[in-house]
């Protein structure tokens, strides 16, 4: 479940290409974005909310990126995002 925002543009190639229904929350309804508003939880903790991502160099997002992808989560019985992906994809 995604925000209704513009980088979801392409929620129906995302769909056909993993094989996965994407649902758009209504909104106002955070509660129906978990899995966003934890995300965002982790992005916080490099990135604090006051800051613009325009202070940061592509560089520092890549190892954000990194980091959180590489991050076990229980919710993936403590495998990672990007394991699980590969797992999809090959």
């Amino acid at each position: 479940t995604t925000d209704n925002g513009p980088e979801f543009a392409a929620h129906k190639d995302i769909t056909k290409y993993l094989g996965v229904p994407v649902y758009f929350a209504d909104t106002y309804s955070s509660w129906q974005k978990g899995t966003v508003e934890n995300t965002n939880k982790l992005i916080r903790q490099y990135i604090p909310k006051k800051d613009s991502f325009d202070q940061y160099t592509d560089k520092r997002i890549m190892s954000i990126q990194k980091k959180l992808n590489e991050r076990p989560r229980e919710k993936l019985n403590f495998s990672t995002p990007k394991q699980e992906f590969f797992k999809k994809i090959l």
